[in-house]
């Protein structure tokens, strides 16, 4: 009898075969031992009566394994094919594309779809970037001092194209020990007072920064007390521009510029010894090429000639000194719109405002340190900042205001030039003015 299903038997295998009576050298493939499942017995009743016989089921067909003639391609017993050193290279049957099964029998699924992972990617990161940016707008606006009501200023001039800042250095030492007064040479008087003051018009035809010095020759005109309340008329009085600061503060310095110039003030931002110093260290310092050597014991000023990296208490004396010049004031301006252009200049690049640990320090500094008024907002003052450093670019135009003489050791102001001068500012036109 043939141990072979469907009828075959040895002699009538098909291909070469492989052992005695075979012509090949080598072992032919394996072949798939097909497994033949035998008809379960049935279960027999539970009320059957003793000694009945059970009851017969007549035989099925037999079923056989997957591939089988005729057999059920879902049934799997269990067994081994017997499959496992022939066809295929050695992988199981149904291997790869076969039943969705790789060698380690773990199931495939479909590939990933990397554009769709992009795409969730960049949202997430867009929303991570709008988060911190959002936050630190809040953070950097409520750190803001704004303490300079415009609103008190009376018969203020009519405004005219883009904007006007006027920016004060003051010499308040709020918030520095006796060492950092000492260190910085910034003495110990009490109140404060204006060390500097400029006029920076932002507009269609580039920035420009006008110098208002210290000594210059201006009348206090009637103004309402920021504290009082009370007005008080213009007596025609005479004097420096920065004692207008000192009467009363910057509400009476805003309509005093705006008194002698005719140019409304949209904004004011005013910063102390203390702040100017913080900044310029927490950006590291400021790069500026000094023509020529000077030395001044009273701002601790000792420069030589040359490119040099300023640090905070550098910078300090830096844009302080006068005595060391002829010009006094005058050259003394000079110096503080070169040095502010290269602060604002160096401070704007991707290495600050990139990098968080430098970013953050920068603004802290300056930001505690800002005065500025009620109606300034955080995007306001990054405007201002921009326009500040686009002074040193093509458009930019920096300049002193207009000298025609002294009097009493006080600055006389050019009247005409002065005029020509703030009709350039309100129309918004290039600057063709010069100045001392």
């Amino acid at each position: 009898m043939s141990d072979w299903p469907d009828g075959r038997t040895d002699d009538n295998r098909s291909g070469n075969r492989y052992g005695q009576g075979s012509d090949n050298d080598r072992p032919e493939s394996a072949r798939v031992m097909r497994h033949v499942q035998r008809p379960s017995v049935p279960p027999q009743p539970r009320n059957a009566p003793r000694g009945a016989a059970p009851r017969q089921r007549r035989p099925e067909p037999p079923q056989y394994g997957p591939g089988g003639n005729g057999g059920d391609a879902t049934y799997d017993s269990g067994y081994n094919t017997g499959q496992v050193y022939g066809g295929n290279n050695g992988r199981r049957a149904g291997g790869n594309g076969g039943d969705g099964r790789n060698d380690g029998g773990r199931v495939q699924g479909p590939p990933p779809d990397w554009r769709r992972r992009i795409k969730i990617g960049s949202l997430a990161l867009v929303v991570v970037v709008l988060a911190v940016s959002i936050g630190t707008y809040f953070w950097a606006d409520s750190k803001l001092k704004r303490e300079v009501d415009l609103s008190k200023v009376i018969e203020r001039p009519e405004g005219g194209d883009g904007t006007n800042y006027l920016i004060v250095g003051s010499d308040s030492r709020e918030g520095m020990t006796a060492e950092d007064k000492k260190k910085l040479h910034t003495g110990s008087a009490e109140g404060k007072r204006t060390d500097s003051m400029m006029i920076l018009h932002d507009g269609s035809n580039g920035p420009t920064l006008i110098s208002l010095p210290r000594d210059s020759n201006v009348e206090i005109p009637s103004f309402k007390g920021s504290e009082s309340g009370k007005l008080y008329p213009g007596r025609g009085r005479f004097t420096k521009l920065n004692a207008a600061y000192a009467m009363d503060g910057p509400e009476l310095l805003v309509r005093t510029v705006e008194f002698n110039t005719g140019l409304r003030i949209d904004h004011y931002v005013e910063i102390g010894f203390g702040g100017f110093a913080k900044i310029v260290d927490a950006i590291g310092g400021v790069e500026l090429d000094i023509p020529k050597a000077f030395k001044d014991k009273k701002s601790g000023a000792d420069f030589q000639a040359g490119k040099q990296t300023l640090n905070g208490e550098q910078s300090l004396a830096f844009v302080r000194t006068r005595y060391a010049f002829a010009g006094s004031d005058l050259d003394r301006t000079k110096n503080q719109q070169k040095f502010l252009a290269a602060l604002a200049s160096q401070t704007a690049t991707p290495s600050t405002i990139l990098n968080p640990f430098k970013l953050y320090p920068t603004m802290g500094a300056g930001l505690d340190t800002l005065i500025v008024d009620k109606d300034m907002s955080l995007w306001s003052l990054s405007q201002m900042f921009f326009a500040m450093k686009g002074v040193t670019g093509g458009d930019g135009t920096s300049m002193n205001m207009p000298i025609s003489g002294s009097v009493g050791g006080n600055l006389v102001w050019d009247k005409a030039k002065v005029k020509q001068l703030v009709e350039q500012l309100k129309n918004d036109e290039k600057v063709t003015v010069t100045g001392n």
